[in-house]
């Protein structure tokens, strides 16, 4: 275990935004986990984990230990005629690991393809597109548990995966994840719940080509992190009630949305922000991409506070036009590497 000091994270995380970790550490063994922590409690350092830095936004000086999860490898643990259990570490790339399920015909996951980020992320955000979850396919996460010191295996019905959601983000000081189970499918069971994802696969009703069409959907529309940094979609879709989203369909008809459980709608957040005025739009350094509203992009060197401005103006113009309130996606750090509000 090499703990560095002074460490610049920008190359980390996927906003590109300038910020010195005043102690690092690249986790890639959970053996690893209970030395690194002893190290920060002797030395009165909170921890920050960082993943694949996709859903982030750091402050310029953060004065905390970050632990950079770097666990690899990935392991059928149990299958049968039906599915296969596979245990995946939490330093993979998603994305490499959902091209490896296609590749072993397993199924499920095809449209979640292009997600930034890495494997330990995906239950705490309970990642999701086009119709699906990540939660749907997980059978456990393993993680060292900082309350009572000790590794764990969380059952996914423990785990109360919800949209954007996850016991994970409840208690974001306790659990570290080392390794995710997924219960993957052995018959491909295509989701086409989106009308532009259900045409671009046509009658070519494969895996493969579900996959495929996702990536294509998703180049089409979202900017490469290494040429725009950006952390993918930037604002949740909002949750609404039935009659909320009939007395704003009155004077909005043309209004995406989505019909889900308990009489609530999900609206579409990037056809808000269109409507808006602000795709495509800059306030200084920051703006909302040109081709997808959703997506904030950090075009010269911004700093937390340019993002911050950015995003605030953004829901500001749509609460006034819609009267409804944008939750941003990303979390956010203050200087002692905490999660603090927006």
């Amino acid at each position: 275990m090499n703990i560095q000091t002074q460490v610049q994270l920008k190359p980390f995380n996927t906003l590109s935004l300038d910020s010195v970790a005043s102690h690092y550490v690249k986790i890639q063994s959970a053996d690893d986990l209970p030395k690194a922590i002893d190290y920060a409690k002797k030395q009165g350092l909170n921890l920050l984990i960082l993943s694949g830095g996709s859903n982030m936004l750091l402050p310029e000086q953060i004065h905390a230990l970050v632990l950079h999860m770097d666990i690899q490898g990935i392991e059928v643990t149990a299958e049968d005629a039906v599915d296969a259990a596979v245990r995946i570490g939490a330093g993979q790339i998603w994305h490499d690991f959902v091209l490896w399920t296609t590749a072993q015909s397993l199924f499920g996951l095809q449209n979640l393809a292009l997600i930034p980020g890495l494997v330990g992320a995906s239950p705490v955000q309970n990642i999701g597109a086009y119709g699906v979850e990540a939660g749907e396919f997980i059978q456990s996460v393993h993680v060292y548990d900082r309350y009572e010191k000790c590794f764990a295996d969380i059952d996914a019905s423990d785990c109360k995966f919800s949209y954007r959601h996850s016991i994970f983000k409840d208690d974001p000081n306790r659990y570290i994840i080392t390794h995710v189970t997924f219960k993957l499918l052995k018959s491909a069971d295509l989701k086409l719940n989106y009308g532009d994802l259900k045409t671009a696969v046509g009658d070519n009703l494969t895996a493969e080509n579900l996959q495929n069409q996702v990536i294509q959907i998703r180049q089409s529309k979202l900017p490469d992190p290494k040429e725009y940094p950006n952390v993918g979609s930037f604002f949740k879709n909002p949750l609404i009630s039935q009659n909320e989203y009939d007395q704003i369909a009155l004077k909005f008809p043309n209004l995406p949305h989505y019909p889900q459980p308990n009489h609530q709608v999900k609206i579409a957040a990037g056809w808000l922000i269109d409507q808006a005025g602000w795709k495509g739009k800059k306030l200084e350094m920051v703006g909302m991409f040109h081709k997808q509203a959703l997506v904030l992009v950090n075009y010269d060197n911004a700093a937390l506070h340019h993002v911050r401005a950015a995003y605030q103006a953004v829901q500001q113009a749509v609460f006034a036009k819609f009267n409804i309130a944008l939750e941003p996606e990303p979390v956010q750090f203050d200087q002692d590497g905490l999660i603090c509000s927006h």
